[in-house]
């Protein structure tokens, strides 16, 4: 189990290097695995832990630099994030409870914790949770599955899911198409992965640091 986490660590931070490596194995196979990632991250709620920023962020850059295609890049990853999010939400709908109560190795797989932030997002944002969820890691994943266990009406929800699922995937390939192919940024891919991951997780940070405040306030002002 270590293993495999540092092997998802390594391929987060040298994704520029293992997608590299990808493209030159699998040709134009890379296609069907960049969808399946994006696809598997979004629409399996056991698996939050996959890169998608800054592999969308990666896609772009290589797209600029003609290694892959931009327009089937943007079509599939984008139909990729649609079903994926659709396909959670029908788990949370029909299975959720079972998946809840799941366990590997005596671990739960999708932890309370988990649940619990992703249903904070919804009472501060509503529905609007599944389009601002996608630029947020882990509350990415189980905002479909939430909404699905909640019984969203599922029109509303594939509104957002459509809305989300484009800005998501047009904005962040056409930043790193743009973007990426400048020295400063190509050459320091690390930092601005961790930088994409940074500003991905500052919402749950921040909800973290006003929550720990909020509940001193709340003890102190019970003295």
């Amino acid at each position: 189990m270590t293993d495999f986490l540092y092997g998802i660590i390594d391929f987060i931070l040298h994704i520029d290097d293992h997608l590299i490596q990808l493209i030159a194995d699998y040709k134009y196979w890379i296609y069907a695995i960049l969808f399946l990632i994006i696809f598997v991250e979004t629409g399996l709620v056991v698996m939050p832990f996959l890169p998608g920023d800054s592999l969308l962020f990666a896609v772009g850059m290589f797209a600029a630099q003609g290694q892959l295609n931009i327009y089937f890049c943007l079509i599939l990853m984008f139909i990729a994030a649609i079903l994926g999010d659709a396909c959670n939400y029908l788990i949370g709908k029909y299975a959720g409870d079972r998946f809840v109560r799941l366990r590997l190795f005596n671990k739960q797989l999708v932890k309370d914790e988990y649940i619990e932030k992703t249903n904070q997002f919804y009472e501060k944002h509503g529905p609007q949770t599944i389009i601002i969820a996608r630029f947020v890691p882990i509350v990415r994943t189980f905002a479909p599955f939430v909404a699905g266990i909640g019984h969203m009406n599922y029109g509303r929800f594939f509104t957002y899911n459509v809305i989300g699922g484009f800005v998501w995937v047009f904005g962040i390939i056409l930043v790193g198409y743009f973007l990426g192919n400048i020295p400063v940024v190509a050459d320091n891919f690390e930092k601005v992965v961790l930088g994409i991951i940074l500003v991905s997780v500052l919402p749950i940070i921040y909800g973290f640091f006003k929550e720990r405040m909020a509940s001193r306030k709340a003890r102190t002002e019970g003295m």
